[in-house]
């Protein structure tokens, strides 16, 4: 921040400015959107439930993630349920990826990040870069939904439905 002081009739009046004078106010835009994003994501310590609305078999899922990092979710289902999970249209290729965990997951918290100890759904653990899920649930039980990326950092919709 830089003071500036100048002087107007009889007295003095400090200007403080927020921004140097080369820089617009609107560079800053993309910085404070991520900022304000991630707050309201789902860190996976401890990760988040998935609430469906009374009546609603869907629920949507937005936020943004830094390079390197992680957003949890959980979603309790029974065995035989239809489980669709399913990346809502963005502009641009997107990076995100999931994982989807049978219940009897565990999180332990390492150094390098979360660590998860866990059974993958078909098509849908680590490394496999699955974009969107659909299939039958073989068990009853609580689920994790773990949203990441490629590369970079990222903005995510996905929607979760249960039938």
């Amino acid at each position: 921040m830089t003071k500036e002081e100048r002087s107007r009739g009889s007295g003095k009046r400090l200007v403080c400015r927020l921004f140097p004078k080369r820089m617009h106010p609107l560079a800053l835009i993309p910085a404070v959107l991520l900022a304000l994003a991630h707050p309201a994501a789902a860190a996976c310590d401890p990760p988040v439930a998935v609430r469906f609305a009374a009546g609603a078999s869907s629920a949507e899922l937005a936020g943004g993630i830094p390079r390197g990092s992680l957003d949890c979710f959980t979603v309790t289902a029974r065995s035989g349920q239809h489980l669709a999970v399913s990346q809502r249209p963005a502009a641009g290729p997107s990076n995100i990826v999931m994982q989807i965990y049978k219940p009897g997951w565990k999180i332990t918290r390492t150094d390098d990040g979360p660590e998860i100890a866990a059974h993958a759904l078909p098509g849908a653990g680590e490394g496999e870069d699955a974009k969107s899920w659909y299939g039958r649930l073989p068990a009853s039980g609580t689920y994790l939904l773990v949203i990441g990326t490629t590369r970079g950092g990222g903005e995510y919709k996905v929607k979760v439905e249960i039938h």
